[in-house]
């Protein structure tokens, strides 16, 4: 990236590339055939630049943002990061130090057809590494992390962005709305080698809408965020997105959603949206009443996949099951992002997410397996920030999940939480308490969760589209058109 604000070329692959991956990726959802075996059959035939999410959402027509749009921003927004993914390093930590390995390239992943969405205090590396475990093709995001606390903490990043190599795909989900601080952070996460930077555009929260002037209200300055996605596509090699609303209070029309979509990605490199499809009420209610109170508008999303069809979408919202994830599949969504659901019952969602959707086959780990691997990971990091932290207690966390609905659950966490005065080891608590599960339970590898049963959610939204966008630019020039035709 040099004199330009936007590395346009390195984005760019070829039509055919993109169609063939796309067309391949389509025809398995609609055929319910394996979705590996299709992709690999496109990689080797050659057609394929980078199979995964990376190709697919940097498909990028010359119609739709020449290079002439991009603003020129000063020296300081650019942070001379190179713009070759062979030099990409992802970082693991061991022995409590950054070791960089060789990349790991993006090709070997498949697209994200299914991701856990980035949830505050909650998607955290120990949530993540548990999660791997059960799944290897979900996509997974961090905690929305505030580009100053990057940038502030830049003796000690290792905390807030290292994870382990088995963590791929990932996607590093920042916030903020100063360019200078989103590119010195971007640049500065980088080296780390997550697979997508994703910038937070939705988060409702008071602390982060309000007093930080961020997340969702960013939806309300559209140029500012297709600044702010130059500026992130500039000091990375992965791929670039925007995670939204479908509005803000009273702007909450679909033509000013298209607006918002229209403009960040005619004037940025933005390939990829992630639609929470609910608005956000900015009127002091709190972040849990933001996920209940506005009503879910799934016809907003569907219509934008007909109204920009050279994008890719994530749906988001309401969706808490592995048919229902199908049922949005079924009905066009390039992708599924699911939240609560994947962290209060992960065995049984993330545990479906690689034969259900993936189509691969079924991996046979337990839950005792996942128990003894976490186990490891667990031990090796306790206390390792100093003041205790991270505790015993945020390691057993992310593992409530695993047991939800299952007999010996109730008893288990009490247990746990008794234990956790006593135990200094991971191992010791576990010792301490696990038998309060049953070992018919703990053995038991993954039980296919999906039914036959037709699911007609995001069936009926097609019958209430709303009418087709047409961007403000677009419709001056028909008028201009219809005027010359006239004169």
């Amino acid at each position: 990236m040099r004199g330009s604000s936007c590395n346009y070329k390195k984005i760019r692959f070829k039509f055919t590339s993109a169609f063939e991956v796309t067309f391949a990726a389509n025809r398995s959802l609609r055929r319910g055939l394996n979705s590996t075996t299709d992709l690999l059959h496109v990689h080797e035939r050659g057609m394929m630049k980078s199979a995964g999410h990376a190709l697919l959402s940097s498909f990028t027509p010359p119609y739709i943002f020449p290079k002439n749009k991009y603003r020129r921003f000063p020296p300081n927004l650019l942070c001379g990061t190179s713009s070759s993914k062979s030099r990409k390093l992802y970082a693991y930590q061991q022995n409590h130090h950054l070791h960089p390995k060789s990349s790991m390239v993006v090709e070997q992943y498949l697209p994200p057809w299914f991701s856990v969405a980035p949830m505050m205090e909650w998607t955290d590396n120990h949530y993540r590494t548990m999660a791997r475990l059960v799944t290897k093709h979900a996509w997974l995001y961090t905690e929305m992390l505030a580009a100053e606390t990057i940038v502030y903490q830049e003796k000690n990043l290792d905390r807030f962005l290292a994870f382990s190599p088995e963590q791929h795909p990932i996607v590093l989900q920042i916030g903020g709305n100063n360019l200078e601080n989103l590119a010195k952070a971007t640049r500065l996460a980088n080296r780390y080698g997550y697979d997508e930077i994703n910038l937070n555009c939705g988060c409702p929260s008071p602390k982060v809408a309000g007093h930080g002037c961020f997340g969702v209200r960013l939806m309300l300055d559209p140029k500012f965020v297709a600044e702010a996605m130059c500026v992130i596509a500039a000091n990375t090699d992965a791929p670039v997105s925007v995670k939204c609303r479908i509005g803000v209070d009273d702007h909450d029309s679909y033509e000013q959603l298209c607006d918002f979509i229209y403009k960040v990605s005619s004037q940025s490199p933005t390939r990829h949206f992630i639609i929470h499809s609910r608005k956000a009420l900015l009127n002091g209610i709190s972040p849990a009443d933001n996920r209940k109170i506005p009503p879910l508008k799934y016809e907003y999303f569907y219509a934008l996949l007909r109204d920009f069809p050279d994008l890719r979408f994530t749906i988001n919202g309401g969706i808490n099951s592995i048919d229902e994830v199908r049922a949005a599949q079924q009905e066009g969504a390039h992708g599924v992002m699911v939240g609560r659901a994947a962290y209060h019952n992960s065995w049984s969602m993330l545990g479906n997410v690689d034969t259900e959707i993936y189509g691969a086959p079924p991996s046979g780990v337990t839950r005792r397996q996942v128990l003894e691997k976490y186990q490891v990971y667990a031990d090796s990091v306790i206390g390792m920030y100093g003041n205790s932290k991270p505790s015993l207690r945020d390691l057993v966390k992310p593992l409530y999940g695993l047991f939800w609905g299952e007999p010996g659950n109730g008893v288990w966490k009490r247990n746990a939480d008794s234990a956790f005065h006593q135990c200094k080891t991971f191992k010791s608590l576990m010792e301490e308490t696990i038998m309060a599960i049953p070992d018919s339970v703990l053995d038991s590898p993954i039980v296919a969760s999906s039914s036959t049963t037709r699911v007609d959610k995001f069936l009926h939204s097609k019958n209430f589209l709303p009418l087709p966008y047409t961007p403000k630019e677009q419709e001056q020039e028909q008028e201009q058109e219809q005027e010359l035709l006239y004169a």
